[in-house]
């Protein structure tokens, strides 16, 4: 059955709400509190400070840093210019160099034709990976990673990788690195094999270094290991309360609003988050395939008596968003998420109101928001509230409107 097309005119209200939610994730945001934690500080004078520093988790490498002498202290500010080092115990350090740093970009469109880093002396707070008799550093700055070593308290120098112009229409590397480790870092165990297939990524330089220090029976300090798993991934198990009415406008045609109820059925679904580097993880990017579907039969009043009304509506649910989470404690942490839902009608999704009425379900999109708990990195509980979706775009007639509240539970396997 075919009508004018339909436009949905709740869409404006629907941005009116995600907006509300959205502004109160924010303003929730920044009243959660970063933490300070116990740290120390080293001043150019060699003088070392006990203190509590407020752990941001940099993405890029900081300048300063904010820091309290007693708990619940005055906030001070330390900088670049009057610190040589500065640490959180049992997560970060800092050092502070004077160093030659590429300053080549590695963003296409800007891609230089010389093969040759351009170096540049800078002051810097590197961030230190290892700690050893080789150590590994390395200095971020709006999305480029660089990184730096030393062997026995050298001087540090950067190693070298740089993308450039072969060709108009060929973007070639210089993998200088690998030279520099396989003369540099000397170990019986080491093959060019290894050094050839290296690339230039923290996770292989820093499994590197921590093999080279073994290989030499060096002690090391693995500051890395500190950093957080950025990827999720979870089984979504849930309930939904669903209901489907459909209305009819200006008297067309002869059966007019019809109400389906309410209905529990089940939902699966798997998620993928992507946990943002910085700000001590609080921020991830979530996608989550879900199946879902509602049945209802029940009696339709029509002019003629009444008429059997069915509904058979399934669907896989693609809602991507943010999810912000606050902690508790270390154990535990409460989320809230906003998401946009894409919704795939299965193309045996019906709408059944009489023997002669069928109405094959086109949903549209909808938005998601969701208030959470999650214990041990491992076990969730979610409440999710859906925006109105709309079951019958093609029509101008009629419309189907889909409300949902979900129960999920979620276990985290890696």
């Amino acid at each position: 059955m075919n009508e004018f097309y339909y436009q949905n005119y709740n869409i404006p209200i629907m941005k009116r709400k995600l907006l509300f939610i959205l502004i109160t994730t924010i303003s929730i945001s920044c009243y959660a509190q970063i933490n300070f934690e116990k740290g120390y500080f080293m001043t150019s004078a060699n003088e070392k400070t006990e203190c509590f520093i407020r752990n941001v988790d940099w993405l890029d490498n900081p300048t300063e840093f904010e820091y309290r002498l007693l708990e619940g202290g005055e906030k001070k500010i330390g900088n670049i210019n009057l610190v040589k080092e500065f640490g959180i115990y049992n997560e970060s350090k800092f050092i502070r160099r004077i160093v030659n740093i590429d300053t080549s970009s590695e963003k296409l469109g800007k891609i230089s034709s010389d093969k040759n880093p351009i170096f540049k002396e800078e002051q810097l707070f590197l961030k230190v990976l290892i700690e050893s008799k080789a150590s590994l550093y390395s200095y971020n700055k709006k999305g480029s990673e660089k990184f730096f070593f030393s062997i026995n308290d050298s001087d540090i120098e950067q190693l070298i990788f740089k993308s450039y112009e072969k060709s108009p229409m060929q973007i070639a590397k210089n993998n200088k690195f690998r030279n520099q480790l396989w003369e540099g870092l000397k170990c019986s165990e080491f093959s060019m094999d290894k050094i050839k297939d290296l690339d230039y990524k923290k996770n292989e330089l820093v499994n590197f270094f921590i093999e080279y220090n073994n290989c030499n029976n060096s002690d090391y300090v693995n500051y890395k290991k500190n950093e957080k798993e950025l990827f999720n991934f979870s089984i979504r198990p849930g309930i939904n309360n669903s209901s489907i009415e459909i209305s009819t406008f200006n008297g067309y045609p002869v059966i007019s609003n019809v109400d389906f109820g309410s209905k529990l059925s089940f939902r699966l679904g798997v998620e993928a988050e992507f946990v943002l580097p910085f700000n001590k993880n609080k921020w991830a990017i979530i996608l989550e395939p879900t199946y879902q579907y509602f049945k209802s039969d029940i009696e339709v009043s029509a002019v003629n008596g009444m008429s059997p009304g069915k509904i058979d509506y399934k669907s896989i649910e693609l809602p991507v968003g943010i999810r912000h989470y606050m902690f508790l404690n270390k154990n535990s942490k409460i989320f809230i998420n906003a998401c946009y839902v894409f919704d795939f009608s299965n193309s045996n999704s019906l709408i059944h109101l009489n023997p002669l009425t069928n109405f094959e379900i086109e949903s549209s999109s909808n938005f998601a928001f969701g208030l959470g708990y999650k214990y041990k990195n491992k076990y969730s509980l979610e409440f999710r509230y859906f925006t109105d979706r709309e079951l019958l775009q093609g029509f101008v007639y009629r419309s189907a409107v889909h409300k949902n509240i979900s129960v999920i539970f979620g276990y985290t396997i890696f």
